[in-house]
């Protein structure tokens, strides 16, 4: 089946050229760059070791640039180890070169870690003249948000031995779970995670039940391997946090963030208090369908109306760019480049990571993005999500290695702006006022997935991290009762959840690659509908604001990137704006 509908969409060969980091696992230059940085993480060490304190402003940036240049060395190979390994998940080679760049990473940050532990415990009265010299201008944020951390590093000792251990520790159980999914297969047809999911999405019943119980019947044939894999997340994450006096189990996500523990709080809590909004449109879908019961596998039936023509590549690509260049030529310029130049991975395969993703590889080299491209109007929009992280690394690349990595609310931010933008652009192209209203509708259905869906699975992150400090190791049940609970919480009575969606916590990815990530989506939702509507009202700087803030990457806080907009992340009612913008759409169509 994929392979038909690769070549129907024509993304047979929309495969990206990994050469343009390394030619193969093979090629000698990745085995000579991987020796070179072991060679200098000790070079550096054996110079500096004990001796941050000391340093002039001169001699500190000289150290800095060469910690820099020796990151985004080993960021090129582990790049090319990850994305290799991202398609072909049930090669042995691929998966066994991934851990040793793991190895290597972890003998590297051994040697190097001293920095951090001696720049972040500096004195004050020593480092703050250094951080205002002209010398430190252009690492002045990276070098301040490492002192952030102090009160959450350990000696010496114990940071070596947790490098030391590291390869074998969360990460690996992040590869199990990606190689148990890789492998996976479901129903008689033996298809894929991705290609029974988009049968959600089907006009018929029967299809959309029959895809959730094959669905829920190839989860649940792993849940004994998925369940330990998530207690062994939590619990390494629950020793880490105690280590390090996190005072709770999201707080290092919000510090990575740059963001207070009490500006997320508002967050959650502003959305939290507007699930009125996803009750009132499902109660409106399961009457414009005609049923008398909306159940969990019925959410994402399409409404009467909704254009349903397959988008093939070249289609997709133009609608994309077509968009983008009408807000900014240069965001289309640069969304080009990874159509024209081999920078995607777009066919769906066997063996292939589910879902998608912008990589930033390295300054010098250039982002990559994978989709797994179905041809619906969804994947349209994943493109453009996608690009438009692309767009935001690409542009961020220029601050140098260190100062392009964006905390990742403010990542979400340029990717979901990406995505309205298309939308409103397809939106355009509707004459019928039926099509229009499904299509908006659908939009809706995007957002909640951005929004109240994101917030709910952080309600269950926080619910499942405090039981297993609370009561120790989880049963799948436990699991699975957490998952229902904070999904009726958000969804009401407006939809009847089943048996088998009890189970659907356990292939979602983000709980244990990145936990706590996913309130960054609302985060970033949010905060693109009030940008949009600053927009619309026609300020002539906007796009030359909005350009400057991708390209500043992370080189300010989230806070002062917003500040020219106006923005103020700690006021209740700013969240409570975007929801309302929600609201206004949702009222629209009722």
């Amino acid at each position: 089946m994929s392979i038909q509908l690769n070549n129907e969409l024509h993304t047979s060969d929309v495969i990206w050229r990994l050469d343009h980091l390394y030619t193969g696992l093979l090629d000698p230059a990745l085995r000579k760059d991987s020796k070179r940085c072991q060679q200098e993480a000790e070079a550096i060490a054996g110079t500096y070791r004990d001796k941050v304190g000391d340093l002039t402003a001169r001699e500190l940036a000289v150290l800095v640039k060469r910690l820099e240049n020796l990151s985004l060395l080993l960021g090129k190979i582990s790049t090319y180890a990850f994305l290799n390994f991202s398609t072909q998940v049930k090669n042995a080679e691929a998966g066994a070169f991934l851990q040793e760049v793991r190895e290597l990473a972890s003998r590297m940050g051994k040697e190097i870690v001293f920095f951090d532990l001696e720049w972040a415990k500096t004195e004050k009265k020593v480092a703050d003249p250094l951080l205002q010299d002209a010398h430190l201008t252009h690492y002045r944020h990276y070098l301040t948000t490492i002192r952030r951390y102090a009160d959450h590093l350990l000696g010496s000792a114990e940071e070596e031995l947790l490098l030391e251990k590291a390869p074998v520790g969360s990460s690996s159980w992040t590869d199990l779970f990606d190689k148990v999914f890789g492998h996976l297969t479901f129903g008689s047809r033996q298809r894929s995670e991705e290609e029974v999911l988009s049968d959600l999405y089907s006009p018929e019943r029967q299809v959309r039940i029959q895809a959730a119980e094959e669905m829920s019947a190839g989860l649940r044939s792993q849940l004994h391997i998925i369940t330990h894999i998530f207690n062994t997340i939590l619990a390494d994450k629950m020793i880490t946090d105690r280590l390090r006096h996190y005072p709770s189990w999201v707080s290092s996500m919000n510090l990575a963030n740059e963001l207070s523990d009490a500006t997320v709080s508002v967050l959650v809590t502003a959305v939290t208090q507007r699930y009125d909004i996803v009750q009132r449109y499902y109660c409106l879908k399961k009457k414009v369908l005609g049923l008398d019961t909306l159940f969990d596998y019925d959410r994402y039936a399409p409404l009467p109306h909704l254009p349903d023509k397959k988008v093939n590549w070249p289609q997709c690509q133009e609608m994309v760019l077509t968009a983008f260049r009408a807000f900014s030529p240069k965001m289309a310029e640069i969304a080009s480049f990874f159509f024209d130049r081999g920078w995607i991975h777009a066919p769906v395969m066997a063996g292939k990571q589910s879902g998608a993703f912008a990589h930033p590889c390295v300054p010098g080299i250039h982002p990559y993005v994978l989709v797994n491209y179905m041809g619906n109007v969804r994947d349209v929009s994943t493109v453009a999500h996608e690009l438009g992280h692309g767009v935001h690394q690409y542009l961020a690349a220029e601050k140098g290695y260190y100062n392009s990595d964006t905390p990742l609310v403010l990542a979400e931010t340029a990717s979901v702006f990406a995505e309205l933008l298309v939308f409103h652009s397809q939106l355009e192209l509707l004459e019928s006022a039926e099509e229009r209203q499904a299509f908006v509708c659908q939009k809706l259905e995007s957002i909640f997935a951005t929004v109240f869906r994101q917030i709910a699975m952080n309600r269950f992150e926080e619910r499942i991290h405090s039981s297993r400090r609370e009561q120790g190791e989880l049963s799948w049940e436990l699991f699975s009762k957490e998952w229902r609970a904070t999904q009726e919480e958000m969804f009401g009575d407006a939809v009847t959840l089943t048996e088998n969606y009890a189970l659907w916590w356990s292939y979602i990815p983000h709980f244990l690659h990145t936990p706590g990530y996913v309130y960054s989506y609302a985060f970033g939702e949010l905060l693109v509908l009030a940008l949009y509507n600053l927009y619309q009202t026609g300020d002539p700087h906007f796009v030359a604001k909005y350009e400057a803030l991708l390209a500043a990457g992370g080189t300010l806080s989230p806070y002062d990137l917003v500040e020219p907009f106006g923005v103020d992340l700690n006021d209740p009612l700013f969240w409570q704006g975007g929801l309302a913008t929600i609201d206004r759409m949702l009222t629209s169509v009722e």
